[in-house]
């Protein structure tokens, strides 16, 4: 009787700790069809919709900038992380775009040229390289885009045992390159294209990393999985279940639903959990 008093005081106390609660939110707007966010490394936020149009935002949701390209179409890639560049992808189009903070294009290509038939994903890497998934192939390719020819090329579906890959998104994180298959889970490689390791986060629409986590959304709860001790743990609870995505820049972040975008602080919950 003693040791079920003990497990009852304790057990609320975990939950507790478990669910600390967000706060509320320090600005909140709309886009209109609003597809995808990214977070500079200055804490502005850029934001595109299906078109391919490109919003830059400070964190209170003032627009400061905008970009729309000659050809449009839905991207399905926008990194802003980056120093210098931001990387933009649209798997309609089959193409690339590179573009500096004041979104002015820098470069822009199409990949049939360098022999990529079916790019479903892409993204900026280090030493001038742009990793492309090539469904055709189910292979992984990386690009030198200043020089336009493919460095290497590695088929997957023989590498993962697999013999269809639906690959929603794949990321460089830390010299590792993330790759997202919602049906099967975040699979990672190193720098040069070799498999690593397989976490089994099932149902991930996009990648969202802060320090050494990759966090996402999950019945109301922000969770975490602390990439160095391979600890999975869930960290905030949400106010709206109905947020489905998540993306952190240095001290804010966006939670983000349907064309709504609504901006917090990073809690220190998150920063405490390294």
């Amino acid at each position: 009787m003693k040791y079920c008093w003990i497990v009852f005081f304790l057990l609320p106390l975990r939950l507790f700790a478990q669910e600390a609660v967000l706060s509320s939110p320090i600005a909140d707007w709309e886009v209109n069809q609003l597809s995808l966010v990214s977070f500079d490394t200055k804490d502005q936020i850029f934001a595109s919709n299906i078109q391919g149009d490109i919003f830059l935002f400070d964190s209170k949701g003032t627009q400061k900038n905008y970009f729309s390209p000659p050809r449009q179409g839905q991207l399905h890639q926008l990194e802003a992380a980056w120093t210098v560049n931001i990387f933009t992808f649209s798997s309609d189009l089959q193409q690339y775009r590179i573009l500096d903070r004041f979104l002015n294009p820098l470069a822009e290509n199409g990949f049939l040229q360098v022999n990529v038939t079916l790019a479903k994903a892409a993204t900026l890497g280090n030493n001038n390289v742009i990793w492309i998934w090539d469904e055709s192939d189910f292979s992984l390719k990386r690009l030198d885009y200043l020089r336009n020819t493919i460095l290497d090329s590695q088929p997957l579906n023989l590498i993962l045992n697999s013999e269809s890959l639906s690959v929603t998104e794949i990321r460089e994180f830390k010299n590792r390159l993330f790759m997202n298959i919602s049906s099967s889970g975040v699979y990672v490689f190193d720098n040069q294209g070799n498999f690593i390791k397989k976490f089994d986060l099932k149902n991930q629409e996009r990648l969202c990393y802060f320090q050494e986590q990759l966090l996402w959304l999950e019945d109301g709860i922000i969770w975490t999985l602390n990439l160095q001790t391979l600890e999975k743990r869930p960290a905030i609870q949400i106010p709206n279940a109905e947020f489905e995505g998540i993306q952190i820049g240095q001290e804010f972040m966006t939670l983000t639903h349907k064309n709504r975008i609504q901006v917090f602080r990073v809690p220190q919950e998150l920063k405490q959990k390294q």
